[in-house]
């Protein structure tokens, strides 16, 4: 972390990702910027504003529209000696640097015997609420959570945006640092100078009766959820991921076997997504302690609509997660 912590401020959550940047860049001159219009424009959303002025167009450098070439780039670059963190400005476009994630920056520090590693990040919004389409509102964690060797993030709040960020720009493997488009805007207390680590999930609402387990912009719908079945009674715990690979299996258990119900919610399409991993995790190993079959929330299998309407219905709502807990009681 920084050498002098600021004092703790509310930020909205991309300006924490560009503190982030912007300390990390100040503590370490091998880590550089790459990404389309991340320079003077700041990028789509803004989160790289201002640090071109700061350290310039060497280390904030604009690159051409090629999602393959700036990737294969990065992963040579931090073989050599450089800590990149790059922008694709959509997850969407991050099928066309699947080749140099999957084949390369995954397996590097595997063949080389752990004498070489991949120290960059891969920084990029997921999500959905902004009627961007099929081809701009994916969720595509599970591919990559699903590839030894890479680990995936997934904060929810602008203090896990700053303080995961450094923690995956420090890492020696390659990190992928997913932000919901839909979460840039929202504010809190940010602590430059708290740490966390990668792999721990958070309780982010203590409970009794059911757990629900997510991460992401779905935190809050769970937490919306949980506030409006505490007023039946029902106290629902939360558990923020924050991880997704490794993901924290030892909370997850510990939490079902206090609330003995589960369910595991998401943004992402339902089938063959995390939760199904977590489900599964869940029935080999804590299956004494289930009092109900765990369920999974997430959008249906299908591509995200374009139309604001159509859109609304795809997206994950609180009164899916509460109907999910009401069937597990």
């Amino acid at each position: 972390m920084s050498a002098t912590p600021k004092q703790p401020s509310e930020m909205r959550y991309a300006q924490a990702v560009s503190e982030a940047l912007r300390d990390a860049m100040q503590a370490d001159d091998s880590v550089v910027l790459w990404g389309e219009d991340i320079g003077a424009a700041g990028g789509s959303f803004k989160a790289t504003r201002g640090l071109q002025e700061a350290f310039g167009a060497e280390r904030v450098r604009d690159t051409p529209i090629s999602e393959a070439s700036i990737v294969s780039a990065a992963v040579g670059a931090a073989l050599t000696g450089l800590k990149p963190v790059v922008e694709i400005m959509f997850m969407d476009f991050i099928t066309l640097s699947m080749d140099a994630l999957v084949n390369q920056a995954a397996k590097a520090r595997f063949m080389f015997g752990g004498q070489g590693s991949v120290p960059m990040v891969l920084r990029t919004p997921h999500g959905g609420g902004l009627s961007a389409g099929p081809q701009h509102s994916q969720c595509l964690e599970a591919w990559l959570a699903h590839i030894p060797g890479l680990k995936v993030v997934c904060p929810s709040a602008p203090q896990d945006a700053y303080s995961l960020l450094r923690a995956s720009i420090q890492d020696p493997d390659p990190v992928i640092f997913v932000e919901h488009k839909g979460l840039y805007a929202r504010k809190g207390l940010v602590d430059t100078g708290e740490s966390a680590a990668i792999g721990q999930a958070r309780i982010v609402r203590p409970g009794k009766h059911a757990t629900v387990v997510s991460y992401g912009a779905t935190v809050a719908t769970s937490l919306q959820a949980a506030q409006q079945l505490a007023g039946d009674g029902i106290e629902v715990e939360v558990i923020d991921l924050r991880s997704i690979q490794p993901w924290d299996r030892a909370t997850v258990l510990e939490s079902l076997s206090r609330t003995h119900r589960m369910v595991v919610a998401h943004e992402a399409v339902r089938d063959f997504g995390v939760g199904a991993e977590i489900v599964a995790t869940v029935m080999e190993e804590g299956f004494d302690e289930l009092d109900a079959p765990v369920l999974r929330v997430g959008a249906p299998f299908m591509p995200a609509p374009f139309a604001t309407s159509l859109e609304q219905g795809y997206a994950i709502h609180l009164e899916s997660i509460v109907r999910a807990v009401r069937q597990t009681l």
